[in-house]
């Protein structure tokens, strides 16, 4: 994805707000209390310079992609508008964060938590037909490596843990306030005094908030899952015989490289499979529309394997888009197979196209 430079803003004549979300195509008129001196490409360059992470953080807040974009570009936004107000008694990363909190802590007023279909009820049978979709508000969403991580191999590792699908749709088990406290003291490594000036609270309240977060957290969040790492052999290998097996549709070869307890769940619906077997069996039934797909690799989502996975159209040659496939792994067996239907909003997200040709 291309952005938009910050610092062309300051070269407009009026004073305004470029676009500071990928593909939202807004420009917010600004009023004169940010003044141009004070706005100079060098400010506006480090606001940009903390995109990323502050991304990740809203999108652990949030559980969407969409939103965390959303919300970095109401931060920049109320950044840009207070910029005057900045003291520099706490670092800038520190002042940004704190908006970016309270923009959070806005979007997340009300009941509704983003979920994974495992976390609302019970596996059901592979023979079962596809219940109504839910809403897409309801789900957890994946989120492309390239949107939350930076380009330092040292930072996506230390960083890629809290971003799997299944800390994610943990953390959404937390009260907003427990979420953003334990995102700020334990993925962010803030101290307890730079987080309670942030949410307005005591360092002993902040304290006593992780301990909540924490024990909530004990109980919600699934055994670890391997990260997929390109430099692995042995989880190269092991996803190369996925994409092998899935796309010749061999069932008896996928089977065995799922673990006994695997899950496939399918957003929009709420039913999803568990164990090899019934994979084997929806796959050959319900899913049988998925025979014949292609996948094309992407950087990866979540700090997962991914895939852009198309099904054949009624076109000879032709596939359609299908779902982003993401690849949950566990030693040396695949753990969750989560194939995300909403392709109209996320195959651009992925930069993906809308058809794929055979030979193109």
């Amino acid at each position: 994805m291309i952005l938009k430079p910050l610092v062309e803003a300051v070269r407009v004549g009026q004073i305004a707000l470029y676009n500071l979300s990928v593909g939202c195509g807004i420009v917010t008129a600004m009023n004169d209390s940010a003044s141009p001196a004070t706005l100079t490409p060098d400010v506006l360059a480090s606001f940009e310079g903390h995109r990323r992470e502050l991304c990740a953080y809203a999108y652990r807040m949030l559980g969407s992609s969409f939103e965390a974009e959303d919300a970095v570009q109401e931060t920049f936004t109320r950044a840009w508008k207070s910029y005057d107000s900045f003291e520099g008694r706490a670092s800038l990363r520190s002042w940004l964060y704190r908006i970016a909190t309270n923009v959070c802590l806005d979007m997340l007023d009300g009941p509704q938590r983003r979920a994974r279909p495992m976390d609302l009820n019970g596996p059901g049978s592979p023979n079962s037909p596809l219940p109504p979709p839910q809403p897409d508000y309801v789900w957890i969403e994946p989120i492309p490596n390239a949107l939350a991580f930076g380009a330092d191999p040292a930072e996506h590792a230390s960083t890629k843990d809290t971003l799997r699908l299944a800390f994610v749709a943990a953390c959404q088990h937390l009260p907003a306030t427990q979420r953003a406290i334990l995102i700020m003291r334990e993925v962010l490594r803030f101290s307890a005094n730079e987080t309670a000036e942030a949410l307005t609270m005591s360092p002993a309240s902040v304290n006593s908030a992780l301990q909540r977060a924490r024990a909530t957290m004990s109980k919600v969040q699934p055994s670890d899952f391997d990260d997929f790492d390109e430099s692995d052999e042995n989880q190269r290998k092991l996803v190369n015989d996925f994409v092998s097996a899935f796309e010749a549709y061999d069932m008896d070869t996928l089977t065995t490289l799922l673990k006994a307890d695997v899950a496939l769940s399918m957003p929009p619906f709420d039913l999803w499979i568990s164990g090899p077997e019934n994979v084997a069996q929806f796959m050959l039934t319900t899913g049988s529309a998925c025979a014949g797909s292609k996948l094309i690799r992407l950087e990866g989502a979540n700090g997962h394997a991914a895939f852009g996975h198309y099904k054949p159209s009624d076109e000879p040659g032709v596939y359609v888009p299908w779902s982003i496939t993401v690849l949950e792994l566990d030693g040396e067996n695949i753990a969750g197979l989560n194939f995300f239907l909403d392709t109209e909003k996320l195959f651009p997200l992925f930069d993906l196209p809308m058809e794929l040709r055979e030979n193109a």
